[in-house]
Parts: C-alpha cells; sequence; structure tokens
C-alpha cells in the first residue's frame, strides 16, 4: 500500500475566482428566487443598522438638548423597534436559504456520483480514491457553506459598507475623507492575499484528499497491516500527512491573521482620527454634539462589515478551489453511449472476433510499446476459447476490451458480425457478461450481490429465486445455505467476511445468472481448492455449451473446459488450436503447461 499517496490531476490554474465560481450557476437557478430575496432581506436588515446613528443624531440635538422626556421616550422606542425588525430579517433570511442550499449540494453530490460511474475505467486508475471522496464530502460542503454565508454577505456587506460611506460623507465631508482614505491600501492588501490564500486553499484540500487515501486504504488493508505488523510505517505515514496538512492549516492561519489585522488596524486608526478632528469641531462650534455621535455611532457599524470581509474573502476562496476540484472531475469526459446499431441476431452465428486489435494504455509514455498488437482471433458460436500466456503478456487487457472497459487503439472487435463501438454500451454489456480474477462483492446481501448480473431490470430482494438457486449451484456455492441469513446474509464492505475462495464463486454465480450470450472470465476459479476446482469446472460445463466464452486460464484444469486454446505472447497471438496440439507444436506453451512463469498456480495475471 502506498504511504504518501499522490493525487494524479490536472494543473492547477486558479483564474479568476468569480468566474470559477460561476460555473456554479446551473445549480443555483434552480432556487435563484429565494436566495435573491434572502438577498434583498439581508441587505434591508442590514442597512437597518444605519439608521440607529440618524436616531441617535435626532435624539442627541432635539429630546435630549430640549430636556423633552417624551421625545426621549419616543427614539428608545423606535431604537427597539428596528432591533426587533434587523433580528427578525435575519432569521427569515435563514429560513428562507436552509432548505434550497442542502438541495443544491445534494445535487451536486448525485451528479458527481453519477459522473464517476460514466467516467472511463481508466479515469479511476489515475485518480485516488480519497481525492473522490473528499471532492464528493468536503469540497460540496464548503460550497454550501459559501452558498449560506459568503454568498449573501459579500453582497450585503458591499452594499452596507458603501451605503455607511455615503452617509459619513453626507454628515460631514471631511471627517468622511479621513475614514475613506484607507480604503485603497486595504484593497491592495486584499488582493494580494487573494492569490496567496487560494494557493495555500488548493494545498490544504488536496491533501485532505491524500489523508482520506490513507485512511481507506488502511482500512480495507488492516489485514496486511496487522498480518505483516506495519501498524507503526501507516501510523508514521499517517502522521506526516497529518504534519504537512497541519502545516499548510497554519499558513492559511496566518494569512487570515494578517488580512484580519490590517482590516482592523486601518480603521481603528481612522476612527481614532475622526474622533480627535470631530471633538475638536464640536469645541469650535462647527459641528453638533449630535452630529458627530452619529457620525461614530455609523463608522462603528461599518466595524463590523469591514472585518468580517477578510473571513468572507478567505471563505470565498475556499468555495472557488472546492469548485474548481469538483469540475475538474465533472469535466472528465464520460463514456459515449456507443452506436444506434441494433443488438446481433444470435442467428449469424459469427461468434467473437477480433481483428487486427491493438491496444495501448492512455497514459503510457509515446514510443512506448503497446500492450496488444495485432490480435487476430475467432471464438465460434457456442465455442469456448481459452486464452494462456504468460504474467504480463496482456490477458487481461485483452478480456476488457470486449464489454469496452477499455477502448481499442486499432482493429475492431465484433459479436454476431456486430462491431462493439457501433453498440450502444448498455446493450452489449446485457450480452456479454464477465467475472474478473479478483471479485468484488458490495456492502448487500448474498442475493443482491449475485442478482446484479441478471441484469437492471431484475428484482433486487434479498431472498432466493430458481435463477439464484441455479448461478449458485453452478458455481458450487453451497456454504451460501450456511450463512446465518442464506442468501439474505449482508457479505459487508468488499465481502471481506468471506474468505477469497467463497466471494470468487459468488463473482462467478454472477456471472453466469442471466445466461450471457457472449461469457469472459478471468480466471474465476484461481483461488478454488482442486476439489472444489474440480466440481465447479464440471457444473461450468453446461453452461459454456450454451454460450460463447472466452476464458484466461492459469491452471491446466482450466485450459480443459475449452474447445480451443490461445497463446499470448509479448501482446501477439503466437498459436491458436486445441490443447494437444498446442502441447505438440509449441515449446513455449509446453512450458507453460508444465507450471512455467506463472501457468498451473494460483497467481493471476498482473498486466493492468
Amino acid at each position: 500500500m502506498p504511504s504518501t499517496p499522490s493525487p494524479v490531476e490536472p494543473v492547477d490554474t486558479p483564474g479568476s475566482p468569480v468566474r470559477t465560481l460561476l460555473r456554479l450557476w446551473p445549480y443555483v437557478r434552480p432556487v435563484r428566487a429565494r436566495w435573491i430575496t434572502a438577498a434583498v432581506v439581508a441587505v434591508i436588515a442590514s442597512c437597518m443598522s444605519l439608521v440607529f446613528p440618524v436616531v441617535l443624531k435626532w435624539m442627541i440635538d432635539g429630546p435630549i438638548t430640549d430636556q423633552d422626556q417624551a421625545g426621549v421616550w419616543l427614539g428608545a422606542l423606535l431604537l427597539l423597534v428596528l432591533g426587533i425588525a434587523e433580528a427578525l430579517l435575519f432569521g427569515f433570511r435563514r429560513w428562507l436559504v436552509a432548505r434550497p442550499l442542502a438541495g443544491v449540494e445534494a445535487a451536486m453530490r448525485a451528479d458527481l456520483y453519477r459522473h464517476l460511474q460514466r467516467v472511463p475505467v481508466a479515469f479511476h486508475d489515475r485518480w485516488p480514491s480519497g481525492q473522490l471522496l473528499s471532492r464528493g464530502t468536503t469540497d460540496l460542503s464548503v460550497i454550501r457553506m459559501f452558498f449560506a454565508f459568503p454568498l449573501t454577505f459579500l453582497l450585503v456587506n458591499g452594499v452596507t459598507i458603501l451605503a455607511g460611506f455615503g452617509l459619513l460623507l453626507a454628515q460631514d465631508w471631511t471627517l468622511g475623507l479621513v475614514l475613506v482614505l484607507p480604503a485603497v491600501p486595504m484593497v491592495l492588501i486584499c488582493y494580494r492575499f487573494e492569490g496567496k490564500y487560494s494557493a495555500a486553499a488548493r494545498t490544504s484540500q488536496d491533501q485532505v484528499g491524500d489523508l482520506t487515501t490513507v485512511v481507506e486504504e488502511s482500512v480495507l488493508g488492516v489485514r496486511v497491516i496487522k498480518g505483516f505488523g506495519r501498524h507503526r510505517s501507516q501510523a508514521r505515514a499517517f502522521r506526516e500527512l497529518s504534519g504537512r496538512l497541519r502545516g499548510t492549516e497554519l499558513t492559511k492561519a496566518r494569512l487570515l491573521a494578517t488580512l484580519l489585522g490590517t482590516l482592523t488596524v486601518f480603521p481603528e486608526i481612522a476612527l481614532g482620527a475622526a474622533l480627535v478632528v470631530g471633538t475638536v469641531q464640536v469645541a469650535d462650534g462647527q459641528l453638533s454634539a449630535g452630529t458627530l455621535v452619529a457620525f461614530l455611532s455609523t463608522a462603528l457599524a461599518l466595524r463590523w462589515p469591514i472585518e468580517s470581509m477578510g473571513y468572507l474573502l478567505a471563505m470565498s476562496q475556499e468555495a472557488a478551489t472546492a469548485t474548481r476540484r469538483y469540475f475538474e472531475a465533472m469535466d472528465e469526459p464520460e463514456e459515449d453511449s456507443g452506436g444506434t446499431a441494433a443488438v446481433p441476431d444470435p442467428g449469424s452465428g459469427d461468434g467473437m472476433r477480433f481483428t487486427g486489435v491493438e491496444f495501448r494504455y492512455p497514459d503510457a509514455p509515446p514510443g512506448s510499446t503497446a500492450v496488444l498488437e495485432r490480435i487476430d482471433l475467432h471464438v465460434r458460436q457456442g465455442e469456448t476459447m481459452a486464452v494462456v500466456g504468460a504474467t504480463g503478456s496482456g490477458k487481461t487487457t485483452l478480456t476488457a476490451l470486449v464489454p469496452r472497459l477499455h477502448e481499442l487503439t486499432g482493429g475492431r472487435i465484433t459479436l454476431d458480425g456486430q462491431d462493439i463501438t457501433a453498440m450502444d454500451r448498455a446493450e452489449l454489456r446485457a450480452l456479454v457478461s464477465v467475472a474478473f480474477e479478483e471479485p468484488t462483492l458490495f456492502s448487500a446481501s448474498v442475493a443482491e450481490n449475485v442478482r446484479m448480473g441478471a441484469g437492471p431490470d431484475t428484482a433486487a430482494g434479498p431472498g432466493a429465486d430458481p435463477a439464484l438457486t441455479r448461478a449458485l449451484g453452478v458455481a458450487q456455492a453451497g456454504f451460501v445455505a450456511e450463512l446465518p441469513d442464506g442468501p439474505a446474509t449482508e457479505v459487508g464492505e468488499q465481502g471481506l467476511s468471506l474468505s477469497g475462495g467463497q466471494r470468487q464463486r459468488l463473482a462467478l454465480a454472477r456471472a453466469v445468472i442471466g445466461g450471457p450470450r457472449f461469457l469472459v472470465l478471468d480466471d474465476p476459479l484461481s483461488a478454488l481448492d482442486v476439489h472444489t476446482e474440480a466440481a465447479v469446472e464440471a457444473a461450468l460445463r453446461e453452461v459454456l455449451g450454451r454460450t460463447t466464452a472466452l476464458v484466461v486460464a492459469h491452471r491446466p484444469s482450466t485450459v480443459l473446459l475449452a474447445d480451443r486454446v490461445a497463446l499470448l505472447s509479448g501482446g501477439r497471438v503466437t498459436a491458436v488450436g486445441t490443447h494437444q496440439e498446442l502441447l505438440r507444436e509449441s515449446a513455449e506453451y509446453r512450458h507453460l503447461m508444465s507450471g512455467g512463469d506463472g501457468l498451473a498456480g494460483p497467481k493471476g495475471d498482473g498486466t493492468r
């Protein structure tokens, strides 16, 4: 297990945070009416705080100066009403946005999950699972928080600050200029902060993805870690990644502290200067006491909108980074659905044909040798063809091309005369059933795991049915009846509550339950003991007699299931014939059958 995974991602090009965040508009559009209403309500509530100084000015210069007690009580009542109205409006704003924004996050998460099911397998080969998990959890939470708070209050605070400075200049333009002048250096500092904080936020969120990957691998591989006593090294790797993340978070904290200090110090200095100048003007009779109090109250009311801009800018940068990471995954092209050709007629009888097939992995360096090169192979209708070869010869890759888990680099594959690239993927995968050497089970019941091979329209209940019983019989999975709840027993994450041989038999049952016209098996018996293997092979012969099958074989006993055998060497088919013919004519085949280089043992093909 890698201890310090590195995500294979596009190079981050920050660009404009505004342009990045605008990509979220399709998700916001359905709730735009409520969000706009909430923003307007918040602007009104925030601007109400600017009315308080006006009321104070009136009270000081009027009722208080004139010793009008009724006027004082009237002003106090007005202030109370304004405070209650402001609180109610902010509460109403929160109610307006809470449910819609939860729906936006849910829609984004659903779209990401759906997209990850539709991208090519090569995408998942490149991306660590922890990076994808962090995009579907942490990043979406950051985006939801942006919608709930910074998106609204960047607008609200901006309007409040502009209205407040307008009011200050209207009250006394000389004092207003004293408070406005620090805005220039503050804007420059915010601009510099934006770039540095964006880079730190990106690093932090990538490191969270790396840490998630390590945790996931440690949990799934806990048996290996304990078996080899590697818990200390894994803990050390975790601590190293945690330490890096901590350092990045401290960098973010220092940047934010610097910005917040700046946004606090400059206004405080300006406020102090305005207080001195205003006091002198009052002493000289150039300014009324009420006007000075109103001016200072207005300035104090603007403190929170100004100081909070640091937090809002930081949260917006993190949201822009999270949005960028989200769309890095979403921008990956999905598998095309394929052509519109009809499902091949089973009566055409051409079987499975490989013509000039070539394949190299998309991430292979230029000039590297192709994994498969000029493969010509014909599996006749109703025939079982075994594919044998040394480790790394490309057997597993060949089987992955038939259901289009990987796309051909050259040549063509046809099923009963129909090119697979012209077929709809869903229809192709309904025709071709697969079983891999490494069986994957899901956190569901035995029955639900096996019925996955019966097609999307099959009922997914937990109980048994005739097709399930037959499939389990073919796979010699009698152990299912001894499980606590029989076929309804939950197998747990990745089926790790079962042995490797049990998981492999359930994967084989999943491959045969639907009675597929084409069957692709990648050494499905490698984890079985010789007695169970013999029983499975006996039952499997009947199934193979009703389908066209391509079977990767690592054991001579599996080869004997086939009508003919193809020898794969260095990515090419070097010989095709019956088992006996190849034993007579091919020295390499005889060497493999004697147990040389990966055959006749339980270990599978190491090819990607």
